[in-house]
């Protein structure tokens, strides 16, 4: 996995805006101009996953143009995805049509066909420092060979604007953004499990988009369901009542069957087992947190769906080698008694 990162602030300002546009130039062919170039801010960090390329980016307001001369040289047969976390960016197609997103919104491209788009600042204002204000956004490009829809039916979704606020389009956009919050921690080894998921998600995406779910393939299926499972259950730990049963109730699926998904895509670890462990580290992390020290152990593991605090105490103890109330004292530097 190739993790590029690029900041303006590391290049000569009468070189940032050009090395920019050739970095962008070379994975989206596209023509970057921008009235900002003498005092150009950017910041790029690509992350190559097997055939998928997902990468992070801010930048000062500039216009992109793939014309058709471009498409004839250098198309790659590729789907681009934009989802833009500030800023408005407007993008019109050859074939007429266009649309404008801001914050939340996802636009997608295709690299066979010409088309515009104008990233602008967020209208809100300039920056803090008096500095015109940046667009940022996560890119996805991704071979049209590795999604399961026919790209008649895809293209329906070119030039339209898509939301990622909720549903699959939500579970795409926490995906992407943690990629590169956690890209320190990434392994070249990785990159083709992670590859395979973004597809994955892609594709559920669009296929819910174009309303066609039943057009993607078990395995995609699959992986998407686990993803709302783990959302679901993160969102409810504090319910002392969260049971397997709960959560495949909640999913319209049998507690078998989420078993069976479940355990193939977590190395084994059981529903009951992944609820456990999250529930423990939510409250291994309210232990650490100086802002909580008042809080009592007992109501730390009440928090997070554990009331009985014998039962916190003997499952914090098997998981970290403490006891919580030891935990605290250590993580804080205490050497009083426990509070």
């Amino acid at each position: 996995m190739i993790d590029t990162v690029f900041r303006s602030e590391d290049a000569p300002a009468s070189e940032r805006f050009e090395r920019w546009r050739e970095l962008i130039d070379r994975s989206r062919a596209n023509e970057a101009t921008s009235v900002h170039v003498d005092d150009f801010r950017a910041e790029l960090r690509v992350l190559e996953l097997g055939p998928v390329t997902v990468w992070r980016s801010s930048f000062s307001p500039a216009h992109f143009r793939r014309s058709a001369r471009r498409v004839r040289q250098s198309d790659t047969e590729v789907y681009h995805l934009s989802l833009l976390t500030d800023g408005e960016l407007t993008q019109s197609h050859e074939r007429g049509g266009s649309a404008t997103i801001g914050a939340g919104g996802l636009l997608v491209d295709a690299s066979w066909q010409a088309c515009e788009a104008l990233a602008s600042a967020s209208p809100s204002g300039p920056a803090a420092d008096g500095e015109p204000g940046v667009v940022a956004g996560v890119g996805v490009d991704l071979p049209k060979s590795l999604l399961p829809l026919p790209q008649g039916q895809v293209d329906r979704l070119l030039g339209r604007e898509l939301s990622v606020r909720d549903g699959t389009g939500a579970l795409l956009a926490d995906f992407l953004c943690g990629l590169h919050r956690h890209a320190g921690t990434l392994r070249p080894a990785d990159a083709p499990r992670l590859g395979t998921v973004t597809a994955d998600l892609v594709s559920a995406f669009f296929a819910h988009a174009l309303e066609a779910e039943g057009a993607l393939p078990p395995e995609s299926r699959h992986e998407v369901l686990v993803r709302r499972i783990r959302t679901f259950i993160r969102q409810n730990l504090p319910d002392p009542e969260l049971t397997p049963g709960v959560v495949a109730a909640a999913h319209h699926i049998s507690v078998s069957h989420l078993h069976r998904v479940f355990t193939r895509r977590s190395r084994g670890e059981t529903v009951a087992a992944w609820i456990r462990s999250q529930r423990l580290e939510k409250a291994r992390d309210d232990l650490a947190n100086p802002s909580l020290r008042a809080l009592p152990v007992h109501a730390v593991g009440a928090r997070w769906g554990l009331p009985r605090p014998s039962d916190f105490t003997r499952a914090f103890r098997t998981a970290y080698g403490l006891a919580p109330s030891e935990y605290r004292r250590q993580a804080l530097g205490e050497h009083a008694g426990d509070s």
